[in-house]
């Protein structure tokens, strides 16, 4: 059992919070808990190496970043990333850029691969204020979620089992996590909706060819070309439900991109590169209402999953580790647990808000089996491009809020 008594002393529990996962969330929490003096050990089954590698999202909002500023975890992000305050909608080969920086009170996008963020938070939490973080672990299981006393277990790399009494367990292990798993049939509702579209996702060792995200709407389907950084790109392409990546070999995607990317009356051109990811994405969306049960919180994809479009997923993820640390800091320091009981809440506001915004730029940008839906698709991104209304529309909740 892990010992605390020696370093910690709480004002109102002396047991640690418990956070199960290492990605954006849970790191993300463990850094603000760890700055107000709360104890918490961070479970992870991958290693070290591996989630600081692992390509995933690269979008964060100005809202964002200034909450990692503010806390001290944002220094190298405010120095390398690129910001970005306009996109680029291509409608049948005819581009039309949206300045949605301009639209909503100048702010902008900060360009920064989830890896970065994820290998910048752990050097804060475990390296600069000696966080406890256990790698590799195996067998979690959760105890007690339904008491005010909690526990954790699990085995470590080296297969020697422990345990961790808890005041509260956060879970930020993902949607296939054992945290939401561990929540009583019935206890929560699910909310679940396929959307029929699934995406191929590449990415590629190939220096940008655009200053800005590029939407591509093609009678073939949807493409997008999304920036990483200086020497690497992201690209999707709506390919057929079910459809695999075996059916993509790299000259078929490379031709494919530059087909529904290209522009009439224009030298631009798409750069190519050595391919070094391909995997299929199921465009779906998942919330759990409440995200939370007894003495279980659940935050980023173990609560909601988004799909890439609009990229809230990672956003939304850091919005539910500070709502939760303002809580838990208000709890452990004065006993008041009005944050607690409102998380939810004040979550979920924002969860279902970017879930309306994703499913209108889903329908928006993507060419439907059905005629009908595509041409309604279509004229709902005209709109876009000629109404300043709904250019303002896109522009805050593209951004924001």
């Amino acid at each position: 059992m892990i010992d605390l008594d020696s370093e910690w002393a709480v004002q109102s529990n002396r047991r640690a919070v418990g956070i199960v996962g290492a990605g954006p969330a849970g790191l993300t929490l463990g850094n603000l808990l760890r700055e107000a003096g709360i104890p918490c050990v961070v479970l992870e089954k991958g290693t070290r190496e591996y989630i600081e590698n692992r390509p995933r999202a690269g979008v964060l909002e100005h809202r964002a970043v200034q909450m990692l500023a503010d806390h001290g975890l944002a220094d190298r992000l405010l120095r390398e990333a690129d910001r970005h305050g306009a996109c680029e909608f291509r409608v049948n080969g005819v581009a039309h850029e949206v300045d949605y920086s301009t639209l909503y009170d100048g702010q902008t996008h900060y360009i920064y691969p989830q890896q970065e963020v994820v290998r910048d938070l752990v050097r804060h939490y475990a390296d600069e204020r000696g966080g406890d973080i256990r790698w590799g672990v195996t067998d979690v299981e959760l105890h007690g979620i339904e008491t005010a006393e909690p526990a954790l277990t699990w085995k470590n790399a080296d297969g020697t089992a422990e345990r961790l009494e808890c005041s509260f367990i956060a879970g930020a292990d993902g949607f296939h996590g054992v945290t939401r798993r561990s929540i009583p049939a019935g206890a929560v509702q699910e909310f679940s909706h396929q959307h029929g579209i699934e995406w191929l996702s590449i990415l590629a060792e190939a220096p940008p060819s655009t200053h800005k995200v590029i939407y591509a709407l093609h009678p073939d389907g949807f493409a997008g070309h999304m920036l990483r950084s200086s020497t690497v790109s992201r690209y999707y392409l709506q390919v057929p439900v079910d459809d695999t990546v075996d059916n993509w070999p790299d000259e078929r995607v490379w031709a494919e991109l530059h087909k529904r990317l290209a522009l009439k009356d224009s030298d631009w051109k798409l750069t190519e590169g050595r391919i070094i990811e391909k995997r299929i994405l199921d465009m779906r969306s998942h919330v759990v209402e409440p995200m939370n049960h007894g003495s279980l919180y659940l935050l980023g994809d173990a609560a909601h999953i988004i799909t890439p479009v609009g990229a809230k997923g990672m956003n939304l993820a850091l919005h539910d580790a500070e709502v939760l640390a303002a809580a838990l800091t208000a709890y452990h320091r004065t006993g008041d647990d009005s944050g607690l009981r409102s998380y939810s809440r004040v979550c979920l506001q924002r969860v279902w808000r970017a879930q309306e915004f994703s499913q209108w730029m889903v329908f928006m940008i993507h060419r439907s089996p059905e005629p009908f839906l595509s041409r309604l698709g279509q004229a709902r991104l005209e709109h876009l491009i000629a109404s300043g209304s709904s250019a303002g529309y896109f522009a805050q909740n593209y951004v924001g809020p």
